[in-house]
């Protein structure tokens, strides 16, 4: 089943992990390989992340896994240069210097041009009692819609 547009792969950790700050969308330098076993949807990105690769911003531990019918194969996890204008990428890069900032791949996608896009949160971490705060007030909004929804 080949996927034209639509979502290939999800990092749902990330939300759960991190305090999402800000969304953006970047394009992401593929090669031909890697393109044909993403339209298979056959793709990781849990364990990924963005970040500085010699003054240019890159993805990180992203796992595009072999495209079998091909001879010239790719590196599965390999370092993938990803596409924002100048402006962004100055900015992104000087905000993430900072300390406790990161950027995280959200979902990787095809979108209605069936290019490979990456969806990328700028992020700061979430401690414990953080995420357990965010379980208790999610479990109480789904509470009170099922109270709700009996009236």
């Amino acid at each position: 089943m080949a996927i034209s547009t639509g979502r290939i792969a999800e990092n749902r950790r990330a939300r759960h992990d991190y305090q999402i700050e800000e969304t953006l969308e970047a394009g992401i330098i593929l090669h031909g390989s890697e393109v044909k076993s993403l339209r298979t949807g056959r793709a990781s990105i849990a364990e990924s992340y963005a970040g500085d690769n010699n003054g240019r911003l890159a993805l990180f531990n992203a796992n595009i896994p072999v495209y079998p019918a091909s001879r010239d194969n790719h590196q599965p996890k390999r370092v993938r240069e990803l596409l924002v204008s100048r402006k962004q990428r100055n900015r992104l890069l000087g905000l993430i210097r900072r300390e406790g900032v990161t950027l995280v791949p959200l979902s990787l996608y095809f979108n209605d041009r069936g290019l490979a896009k990456l969806q990328i949160g700028l992020a700061k971490g979430r401690k414990k009692e953080d995420k357990r705060q965010a379980e208790r007030d999610r479990d109480w909004s789904r509470q009170k819609q099922r109270l709700l929804r009996g009236r």
